[in-house]
């Protein structure tokens, strides 16, 4: 399912909860949830990295209040004034009790925003490691997540070391969907889609540049599957 192309609507359903909150740690006990953008005036400074393959996500500040201080003038907080986790606490303790060898690496889905109300599902990471650094005058937590093949099958508990994956760049994925108009190139639907290597990695195919890269619907990109030897 990676590289599917999906509404905001889609992905609420998908998940079986309103995702208005950009971080969700430990959905029915099995993966989390990121959505991330690197989008012109993101909210938040995601980073892609190694070819995509590697994640490196922005905590989330504290909601804004009525007469309270700007939440981006604030540090980031790992737990709430009455002392529960919020989610980059629940996060950051996941990552390092990763590191120590305590618990196995938490599953993450990570959705990224393309345009509003489009979504692009990048598959899932595993959760390896977190910090805080300094941005401006507060601190801010950072997650790493990096991309991982062989790990959709939410029902069984997370592997380590599997093999990494690749991702499409979010800029390449921005200059396909306007360069294809958000339809299928062989039969221009606008449902199903998907992100398709003309020429797959298997065979050779990059996706550092749109020219390897086109929108095609599942039907088509199962047809063309066939056809690959």
């Amino acid at each position: 399912m990676s590289n599917k192309i999906i509404s905001y609507t889609e992905m609420c359903q998908r998940e079986g909860r309103s995702m208005q909150r950009g971080m969700t740690f430990n959905i029915n006990g099995n993966h989390s949830v990121f959505l991330m953008s690197v989008r012109p005036g993101a909210p938040y400074d995601d980073e892609l990295q190694d070819d995509g393959s590697t994640l490196i996500y922005e905590g989330h500040d504290q909601p804004r209040r009525i007469h309270g201080p700007d939440p981006k003038s604030i540090d980031q907080p790992e737990r709430t004034e009455s002392g529960r986790m919020t989610q980059n606490g629940m996060f950051h303790k996941a990552a390092q009790d990763f590191k120590a060898g305590r618990r196995l690496p938490e599953r993450v889905r990570v959705y990224e925003k393309l345009r509003r109300g489009i979504w692009s599902y990048n598959g899932v990471f595993h959760l390896v490691d977190s910090w805080r650094q300094r941005s401006g005058k507060r601190r801010v937590f950072k997650f790493k997540v990096i991309a991982v093949r062989g790990d959709e099958d939410d029902s069984r508990p997370p592997r380590r070391d599997l093999p990494r994956r690749r991702t499409i760049p979010s800029s390449v994925k921005r200059e396909v969907w306007e360069r294809d108009r958000g339809a299928c190139v062989i039969c221009g639907a606008r449902d199903e889609l998907h992100f398709d290597h003309d020429l797959p990695y298997s065979k050779g195919g990059a996706s550092l540049t749109a020219k390897n890269v086109q929108l095609m619907c599942a039907r088509h990109n199962l047809k063309k599957s066939d056809r690959i030897e």
